[in-house]
């Protein structure tokens, strides 16, 4: 098909040619009025810049000398920054800074060479205060403007423009120095002796603390397209972050680090951001999530985040690789109008051996090496509105087909089958060797311990024990409501299945590991019958700490009551049970004459009335055999005086020693110490002033000297 020919008058090509010829002339004038005077422009764009810098953020900015370089650059030399009344933040020998000219036309500042010449970053803290505090300052705001509601996701956008178009197309960086001081404890320098970028390909050398190592950071950038390719290693040997180790007490190691990104840009209204990071040999060694080098041989993630008005969401797109094992993570929270926090974790069904492989070195020690056969695939399921905190949601899944244990690793989970060696630790000392079998006269048969025992202690921490399969997912949720709304660990959700695991065949440094490790090994043992029920009752109850070197329910009824566990009276296995999430303090709870004090008769008929309700004891108005409680003769020498009054219920405990729900924790400890367990345990026992207020504080401090003293002669002599 031919177009037809459109004939144009001549006339008004001419007028044509002479509109564009003028507008030409027009830019040109303008052109070179503007180029005569950029040299005066940018003496005031200096000069207004420096007087912001000082009047909104306190910062003594100074330029030797400046100019521009050619149509577009600046150079600048001798500049400094110096915060008030704080060390000086930066200095720079040289530099020359390069623009766009097209995209300066609309407004958008973009790179396109910076040459740098010796510099230095220098970040110090000294105590709370820093040299980049004014980073934080906030812009003073127009009262007569009214606040607009903030959109995340034209944040993310903005922010990230702004980072790559700070990305110049050419760069070439000399000895430029970054280092921090933090108190003068702990240093980190890092000089970069070249960085180069010629055709989007980065390349960079980066000498670590002088000599102790030389990094490179290498890659390839597009800043047009939002895409970047970039790997850190180190040359010879491992990279390695000697700031952690000396302030942290960290060691984190690796070969090779990788991150790309792929994409960003909005998608049906959310700001999407994909790409990918990757990890080679990853080695962590802290003291408090485990005992041992964690080693990762290699860890890839593929990750979609979304950034909608008011969430930020780690997609279900998003892929976590552990060697020949997935799982798919979901991590979203929501700011307004209420603060919600979700987490989904999707294994698909996949090789059971390859999960159990995929497990970090290092990380589950009485795990390795263990072969097992079959498929798995897990579930987890949270979600808390901070507004609605009881209805926060909570489920997790771990789901078995055909799967079956063929071989433990270092240690054998049914070994509690048979008679063993059990040995308990106090403060991280072994305290003795306890035989659980017939060769110990201490050792009580499940069938020859009293049911006034057994059912109270059920009854108060783990009533449905003989039902769930080591976990009981309810008393997690609520655990997880009251101690966000306590904003602190004041409830745990251990069932006596996971008491038994942590005090059998886990080690006794509190750990974060050690706690997945114990999860771990209860489903493996409840889910695969490797123990029954029975027994599992059984050990747990001849193992438990019940006083001061008192272990096992054999031990506790000779010890406080000179009889066989058999023998025990409702109101005795009710009193035993009260004293089970906190052992140390026993005696306290009796008076001078061996009667139970009047504050445990509240509890007494709490537990009782459950008891009753569910046919595990005879209805009693009068306290279920409260006031029928006697200690023995043999120990009534070593009771505090009546005078001095001891509330038992305010000592705290940490959840690693809880063997309750309903147990408290030390109020003094920080949150990563209640997870971790950082501190030492303490006497947490509270001597509150006794009832005859003539008592003087010497007298009580000499009382509990006593009390001590006596307790250690008790321990010595084995009563």
């Amino acid at each position: 098909m031919q177009l037809p020919k459109i004939k144009i008058p001549k006339k008004y090509l001419k007028i044509g040619a002479w509109v564009l010829g003028v507008l030409a002339l027009l830019f040109v004038a303008g052109g070179a009025i503007a180029y005569s005077k950029r040299e005066a422009l940018l003496n005031k764009m200096v000069a207004k810049a420096i007087a912001k810098a000082e009047k909104d953020y306190g910062l003594d900015v100074k330029i030797g000398e400046y100019g521009f370089n050619g149509l577009s650059s600046v150079h600048m030399n001798k500049v400094s920054v110096v915060p008030k009344d704080r060390d000086t933040l930066t200095t720079i020998n040289d530099i020359t800074v390069g623009v766009k000219l097209l995209p300066l036309l609309f407004g958008d500042v973009k790179l396109s060479e910076v040459t740098l010449n010796e510099g230095k970053l220098n970040v110090v803290l000294r105590d709370t205060l820093t040299n980049i505090d004014f980073i934080l300052k906030r812009k003073k705001k127009d009262s007569s403007t009214t606040k607009s509601k903030v959109d995340l996701s034209e944040i993310a956008n903005n922010l990230l423009n702004q980072v790559f178009y700070k990305i110049p197309d050419d760069m070439e960086i000399k000895n430029f120095m970054m280092q921090l001081n933090d108190n003068d404890t702990a240093f980190v320098k890092f000089l970069t002796t070249t960085a180069t970028i010629d055709g989007g390909e980065l390349k960079s050398t980066i000498k670590v603390n002088d000599t102790a190592a030389v990094w490179h950071i290498n890659g390839n950038l597009d800043p047009s397209d939002k895409q970047l390719d970039v790997m850190l290693f180190a040359d010879g040997r491992k990279v390695e972050l000697p700031y952690l180790e000396n302030k942290l007490h960290t060691k984190v190691n690796f070969d090779t680090v990788k991150t790309q990104m792929k994409d960003a840009s909005f998608s049906g209204g959310d700001y999407k951001i994909s790409g990918s990071w990757a990890i080679k040999n990853l080695l962590i060694n802290q003291p408090r999530i485990s005992a041992e080098d964690i080693v990762v041989p290699d860890a890839r993630v593929e990750a979609d985040m979304l950034i909608g008005a008011n969430f930020v969401c780690l997609d279900s797109t998003s892929t976590v690789f552990l060697r020949d094992a997935s799982v798919h993570p979901y991590l979203k929270y929501t700011l307004s109008p209420n603060k919600i926090y979700e987490m989904k974790l999707n294994a698909p069904e996949q090789d059971a051996q390859a999960i159990f492989n995929s497990f970090p070195v290092g990380l589950f020690e009485s795990l390795d090496g263990i072969k097992v056969q079959g498929k798995l695939k897990y579930n987890l399921d949270f979600y808390l509105d901070t507004t609605l905190p009881d209805s926060v949601k909570f489920s997790s899944t771990l789901t078995p087909t055909d799967f079956k244990v063929l071989h433990f690793g270092k240690t054998d989970l049914t070994k509690i089958n048979s008679d063993f060696v059990y040995t308990p630790y106090e403060y991280g000392k072994p305290m003795r060797n306890i035989t659980i079998g017939p060769s110990n006269p201490n050792f009580t048969r499940l069938d020859d311990i009293s049911p006034n025992f057994k059912n109270a202690l059920l009854t108060a921490e783990d009533p449905s024990f003989f039902r769930h399969k080591g976990f009981v997912e309810e008393s997690i949720r609520k655990s997880i409501a009251v101690n966000f709304k306590e904003k602190k660990f004041k409830r745990g959700g251990s069932t006596i299945s996971m008491q038994l695991v942590k005090n059998v065949f886990l080690s006794r440094k509190k750990t974060l590991v050690r706690k997945a490790e114990e999860i771990l090994i209860v489903w493996l043992i409840e889910n695969n019958r490797l123990v029954s029920k029975s027994r599992m009752l059984e050990v747990y109850f001849n193992i438990i700490e019940m006083g001061n070197n008192v272990y096992g329910i054999g031990e506790a009824s000779r010890h406080y009551f000179g009889k066989s566990p058999s023998e025990l009276t409702i109101g005795e296995g009710i009193f035993l049970a009260n004293i089970v999430p906190k052992p140390k303090v026993a005696l306290y709870k009796f008076m001078s004459n061996g009667s139970l004090k009047g504050y445990l008769l509240p509890y007494f008929r709490y537990i009782g009335n459950i008891m009753a309700r569910r046919g595990l004891a005879t209805s009693d108005s009068t306290g279920y055999g409260f006031y029928n409680v006697r200690l023995r003769e043999g120990l009534r020498q070593y009771l505090l005086p009546d005078s001095t009054t001891i509330d038992t219920n305010a000592v705290d405990i940490g959840e690693d020693d809880m063997m309750t729900p309903e147990g408290m924790q030390d109020k003094s400890k920080n949150l990563f110490d209640r997870l971790f367990g950082g501190a030492a345990k303490k006497d947490t026992t509270k001597v509150q002033p006794a009832a005859d207020t003539t008592k003087k504080k010497k007298q009580l401090r000499q009382e509990r000297r006593e009390e001590r003293r006596r307790q250690k002669e008790q321990e010595k002599n084995g009563n």
